[in-house]
């Protein structure tokens, strides 16, 4: 009997995942100026809040955490009163801004995967006026790809950032990764149809970002460079 002219079966070469970021929290230490801007935001309407609580809603969009802490709370605001605490935040925020600075390692990240040509952008439920100062503190150029919340219908836990970050990009959402700190991140992200990863850099604890669907969880920015593999994520030098 001859041998049989079987072959291997080929395969595509893999594609590496695009990579989506959220922002604060996770490529930006700015959390707790986001907490503390709300706190005086709200207090300007008579609303005293105890910092955890608002921690808890940190990367909602504007109008959404101010509804779910009047759902938690009982209170009553108009849509007229919930504008303005929306747009005393951001003033607070921006009084703040300049002790916000990059988490370790993210300035590196996002030169690693550029240098590698793979595919990232930014997807934050802040407004463009406030978001759009990272951009200097990160050292990136004005046109880095990015989405803000004053271009999707829906912020957070709703998945229109991270879909129209993938647009933006020409990748399909189910073959992007987004990196995120909190809850709503990694619900938005499987809303999506993306794999979520966590960072730890926002306040939430591994066990709440697992339990909303984080496939992995590091510390920060710079623990994720140093396990890009984890993600499939490799350089053109690199085999499979």
């Amino acid at each position: 009997m001859s041998e049989s002219n079987t072959t291997a079966p080929s395969f595509p070469e893999p594609v590496a995942p695009a990579l989506l970021f959220d922002l604060d929290g996770t490529l930006i230490d700015s959390v707790y100026q986001h907490v503390i801007a709300w706190r005086n935001a709200l207090a300007k309407a008579d609303i005293e809040l105890s910092v955890w609580r608002i921690h808890r809603r940190i990367g909602m969009s504007g109008g959404l955490f101010v509804n779910a802490l009047m759902r938690e709370t009982g209170l009553r605001l108009s849509a007229e009163q919930v504008a303005e605490a929306v747009e005393d935040h951001a003033v607070e925020y921006l009084r703040q801004h300049s002790s916000v600075v990059p988490l370790p390692g993210a300035t590196e990240l996002l030169r690693t995967l550029s240098a590698r040509g793979i595919s990232w952008a930014i997807a934050t439920s802040g407004q463009r006026r406030t978001a759009g100062r990272a951009l200097e503190l990160l050292g990136l150029p004005e046109d880095t790809p990015m989405v803000t919340r004053d271009q999707v219908r829906f912020a957070k836990p709703d998945p229109d950032l991270f879909l129209a970050a993938a647009a933006q990009l020409g990748v399909d959402p189910r073959h992007t990764v987004v990196i995120g700190d909190s809850v709503w991140d990694m619900l938005a992200a499987r809303r999506a149809g993306a794999l979520g990863v966590g960072v730890l850099s926002g306040g939430y604890g591994r066990d709440e970002l697992e339990r909303a669907g984080a496939y992995r969880v590091y510390a920060d920015p710079a623990e994720l460079l140093a396990r890009l593999d984890e993600l499939g994520v490799r350089g053109a030098e690199e085999g499979g």
